[in-house]
């Protein structure tokens, strides 16, 4: 059994780290790409973590990373997106068949054509809750290893592919009111306190991506409420996307070549079943709410609340909106994923 690392190891690779990230967005931002901080920074360390640097993301930043994504959501949100209330339970009802034809139709492809077991194949496919399901696994369903490369594909794939959407299809931006100056220190400190209280108590109730709902859910209020005015400063923005793309890559710290080359191919397939679904959903919401396509695919989208959120700011859209179906997405999988899991075993009993 190794030892575990020292504070100096811990301190060295995430610095490493996120170097990585930074250098990676640095030359996205050179080529002129939309989100460069956040796309770059995520291709870059997951190519290192492959080609066997030394990364790391500690759970402690990793939760403070969470909770400042959360709070530039909530800086972001425009003072008329309540307008939109009226137009949402349209794309909340989207969502849910939009998961169910994810969930069936990828799980299948993975089973008939590349031959993953049926544990592997269904719980590769459910777009979130990684952690939920890498525990399910790990008490017997599934090829686990398979599983985290397929998903970690799939949310290493949504992120680069976002972004390089914008500069081929239609997606517009939304138009909300200018934005506003930047938010000063002492308010931006006084809502990131709120922020942690809130993100704290979701912890402690278990709730899904609790600092980065938490803090979103406290920012989002307090910038409703008229509680706090202004934005992210770009310097802080910039810092989140750098941390979040090292976050995503450093996901891949531990896996070989030769393990991710022979699961990969079914998870970029999968991916890719995953956003054409999502496309044709999105496109069909589309015809009934007036609000731009690429803030209802990023709303409809099976990436991380983070990274989606981030990808979100970056892009123009309303976060209110983009959040609150990210976090109807993942209610929805606490209840499906041990659904479908006993369906899974049931199924394996009978035919075993």
């Amino acid at each position: 059994m190794s030892a575990a690392p020292s504070s100096f190891v811990i301190v060295r690779q995430t610095l490493l780290t996120l170097a990585i990230s930074a250098a990676g967005g640095g030359i996205a931002q050179m080529l002129h790409l939309p989100a460069p901080w956040l796309m770059g920074g995520a291709l870059a360390v997951a190519v290192a973590a492959l080609s066997g640097v030394k990364v790391m993301f500690p759970a402690l930043l990793r939760d403070a990373v969470f909770l400042g994504t959360g709070l530039s959501m909530g800086a972001s949100v425009a003072r008329d997106s309540l307008s939109l209330m009226a137009q949402w339970p349209v794309t909340l009802v989207a969502l849910v068949v939009e998961l169910a034809l994810i969930v069936g139709v990828t799980g299948w492809c993975l089973r008939r054509f590349f031959g993953l077991d049926r544990g592997t194949a269904y719980l590769s496919s459910f777009p979130g809750h990684l952690s939920f399901v890498m525990a399910i696994a790990a008490a017997g369903v599934g090829n686990s290893r398979q599983i985290v490369i397929i998903q970690v594909t799939r949310l290493l794939t949504l992120t680069v592919c976002v972004p390089i959407a914008a500069i081929f299809l239609p997606l517009g931006h939304y138009t909300g009111p200018p934005l506003a100056e930047p938010a000063n220190p002492v308010t931006l400190a006084f809502v990131a306190l709120v922020c942690l209280g809130v993100g704290l108590a979701f912890n402690r109730l278990r709730v899904p991506a609790a600092f980065a709902l938490g803090a979103m859910v406290a920012s989002t209020a307090l910038k409703l409420g008229g509680l706090f005015e202004g934005t992210m400063p770009p310097v802080l923005l910039t810092i989140i996307f750098i941390a979040v793309g090292g976050l995503i890559g450093s996901r891949f710290a531990g896996i070989t070549r030769q393990e991710f080359a022979r699961a990969a191919i079914g998870g970029f397939a999968g991916t890719f079943t995953t956003i054409a679904i999502v496309t044709m959903v999105a496109l069909t919401a589309a015809l009934f709410v007036d609000m731009p396509f690429g803030q209802i695919w990023l709303g409809l989208s099976p990436g991380a609340l983070e990274g989606m959120g981030a990808l979100g700011i970056a892009l123009g859209f309303d976060t209110a909106f983009i959040a609150a179906h990210h976090v109807t997405r993942l209610l929805t999988l606490t209840f499906a994923i041990p659904f479908v899991t006993m369906l899974v075993k049931r199924r394996d009993a009978r035919d075993g």
